[in-house]
C-alpha cells in the first residue's frame, strides 16, 4: 500500500495553506535604505545609532572593507559591498588608509558578528560606532547593485531606525540628500597644515592633498622619497618654497568641475617643467587644466577588477578603481603634444595621459591599490625615475628656476 505523502486531510483547518508554506523566512528589520526613485530595502542595523544622506555607490572590492571606510574618495557616498560576507577578519589600526572613515554610511548582505583573524583588534560594528558611521545589512546587495547599474549612482538615505517610516517618508528624504558634488568634499578631506614623511634627503616629492590614502605616502617613502603633503588649495608660489622635485596631486572625491581652484597651479607646474604624476582626480584635474573636460559616468568604477591596457606598450594590468567622473577623450588636445596612453578595456574609458615631451604621467586608477591589485605599484618607480632624470637634487632644481 502507497502512505500519502501527507498523513490527514490537507483541507482540515490546522493545515497551513501552500501559500503560506512557500513564502521564504524574512528576518526583522529596524533600518532602510531609501533611494530617490522610490526604491526601498529595509534591513538591519548596525555601527553608530544615526542616519546617513549622500550618494548611493556600489564596489566590487571582495577584501578591504577597512580601507574602503577611510578612502577619503568615498566622502559624501553611502557604499554598497558587492562582496556577500563583510567584517570576518575584524579590524586592525595599520589597515587605515587615512585618519578617519569618510564614507557617510556603510550596506552589507551578511555582518559577521564574531570575527576570526590573529591580527584583529576589534569588530566592524564596534569600529563604526567609535566614529559615528551608520550600517545596514541583512539586503539584497545584488538587487541593489543591479538596481544602481540601471538607473546610476543616486540620491539616497539610510536610517537607523526605520520601523515606523513609511515609504513616501523614506523616499522624500532620500530625495532631499546631498551628492558629493554639491559641497566642498575635498576641503573636508584635505589636510589642515603641512605634513612631513620620510628621508630628508631624498627626492622631494610634493603632494597635493585632494584626499590622499596612506598608502600613496608609504609607496614613495619605501623608495626613498622625502614627501611633503600640502593642502588643496596651495599656491604655486607656496608650493616652491618646498623645492619639489615632482608634484603629486592625490585622489579626492567630488566633481572635478567644480575644482578650478586648482587648475592654475598645474598649469603653472607644467610650464616650469615641474615633474607631475596625476592620480584619478590629480588625473582629471590635469586634463581640465590643459583645455580638456570631464562628465559623470552612469555609475562609477568602483573595485579593484578593472582591466587597464597601455597603448604604446599594448601590457594589461588589472587596477584598483573608486571614481564617478571620466575625462572625456575628445576634448584631450593632441595636436598640442598631449596623448591618451592608458584606457579602460570594460567600457574604454580613459585610463591616462602622457605628453610627447612634457615629464607628465596621469592615472584614473589608484596604483597603490589598499585595497586591490598590485600590478601598477611600478608606477611609483617611474614617476621617481622620472625625477631623477630631471635633476639631480632640489639645489639644482631650485637653481634652474631662479
Amino acid at each position: 500500500m502507497i502512505r500519502p505523502l501527507i498523513a490527514h486531510d490537507e483541507t482540515a483547518d490546522d493545515v497551513e495553506p501552500l501559500a503560506s508554506r512557500s513564502r521564504r523566512y524574512s528576518p526583522p528589520t529596524d533600518a532602510a535604505l531609501a533611494l530617490a526613485d522610490g526604491r526601498i530595502f529595509r534591513g538591519r542595523a548596525f555601527g553608530a545609532t544615526a542616519n546617513a544622506s549622500g550618494e548611493v555607490v556600489f564596489t566590487t572590492t571582495m577584501v578591504g572593507y577597512q580601507e574602503v571606510c577611510t578612502d577619503p574618495s568615498f566622502r559624501g557616498q553611502i557604499v554598497c559591498m558587492t562582496y556577500p560576507l563583510i567584517g570576518n577578519y575584524g579590524v586592525q589600526p595599520d589597515q587605515d588608509e587615512s585618519r578617519n572613515p569618510w564614507i557617510a554610511g556603510l550596506i552589507v548582505r551578511e555582518h559577521c558578528l564574531e570575527p576570526s583573524h590573529a591580527q584583529s583588534t576589534g569588530r566592524l560594528d564596534e569600529y563604526l560606532r567609535r566614529f559615528g558611521v551608520p550600517a545596514i545589512s541583512g539586503i539584497d546587495t545584488r538587487a541593489l547593485t543591479r538596481h544602481i547599474r540601471e538607473v546610476g549612482d543616486i540620491r539616497a538615505v539610510l536610517i537607523h531606525d526605520a520601523a515606523n517610516m513609511t515609504e513616501r517618508e523614506l523616499t522624500e528624504r532620500a530625495r532631499a540628500a546631498q551628492l558629493p558634488g554639491e559641497r566642498d568634499v575635498v576641503g573636508e578631506v584635505s589636510v589642515a597644515e603641512v605634513e612631513v614623511y620620510g628621508n630628508p634627503s631624498g627626492p622631494q616629492v610634493v603632494v597635493i592633498d585632494c584626499g590622499v590614502k596612506n598608502n600613496i605616502i608609504r609607496s614613495l617613502v619605501s623608495r626613498g622619497a622625502r614627501v611633503t603633503v600640502v593642502p588643496f588649495g596651495t599656491s604655486f608660489a607656496e608650493l616652491q618654497q618646498f623645492l619639489p622635485d615632482g608634484v603629486i596631486v592625490s585622489p579626492g572625491p567630488g566633481d572635478p568641475a567644480n575644482l578650478d581652484s586648482g587648475l592654475t597651479l598645474i598649469s603653472d607646474i607644467l610650464r616650469y617643467q615641474i615633474p607631475y604624476f596625476g592620480i584619478c582626480l590629480g588625473h582629471q584635474l590635469l586634463a581640465r587644466s590643459i583645455g580638456g573636460s570631464t562628465r559623470k559616468l552612469k555609475f562609477g568604477h568602483r573595485g579593484g577588477n578593472q582591466p587597464v591596457q597601455d597603448l604604446s606598450t599594448g601590457e594589461v594590468t588589472i587596477t584598483s578603481q573608486n571614481h564617478g567622473f571620466e575625462v572625456d577623450p575628445a576634448s584631450i588636445p593632441e595636436q598640442e603634444g598631449w596623448q591618451i596612453r592608458l584606457v579602460n578595456l570594460n567600457d574604454g574609458t580613459v585610463e591616462g595621459l602622457s605628453h610627447r615631451d612634457l615629464p607628465v604621467m596621469s592615472v584614473q586608477f589608484h596604483p597603490e591599490s589598499s585595497p586591490g591589485p598590485l600590478d601598477n605599484a611600478s608606477l611609483f618607480d617611474r614617476f621617481l625615475l622620472l625625477v631623477s632624470s630631471r635633476c639631480q637634487g632640489s639645489g639644482e632644481l631650485a637653481e634652474s628656476r631662479s
